[in-house]
């Protein structure tokens, strides 16, 4: 049976650390299997550090996740503008 992995967090110095050990000549395989790493996990923070230079999940979104982000909360805030219109209408037709 293999045992289910503990979700840990490393800080963005940690992960640069690493990154920087990759780009210097260390064999990745080497970096997972002393770190006890997940390889897609370190494979992201490579791509992560190669492409905006940050780690935070914001940093890294393409136009097109942030749009539909916007999107989203857009959406969100039309539906509770709509909702309160319907509850204030029903009030005042009472009235």
């Amino acid at each position: 049976m293999t045992q289910k992995r503990v979700r840990r967090t490393f800080t963005p110095e940690f992960k640069s650390q690493l990154v920087k050990l990759y780009e210097s000549g260390k064999p990745r395989a080497d970096i997972i299997r002393e770190y006890d790493l997940t390889a897609s996990a370190f494979d992201k923070w490579v791509k992560q550090s190669q492409t905006s230079g940050s780690f935070q999940e914001r940093d890294n979104r393409t136009p097109e996740e942030a749009e539909l982000i916007k999107l989203r909360k857009e959406n969100q805030r039309l539906l509770m503008e709509n909702d309160i219109l319907k509850q204030a209408a029903l009030i005042m037709g009472r009235k």
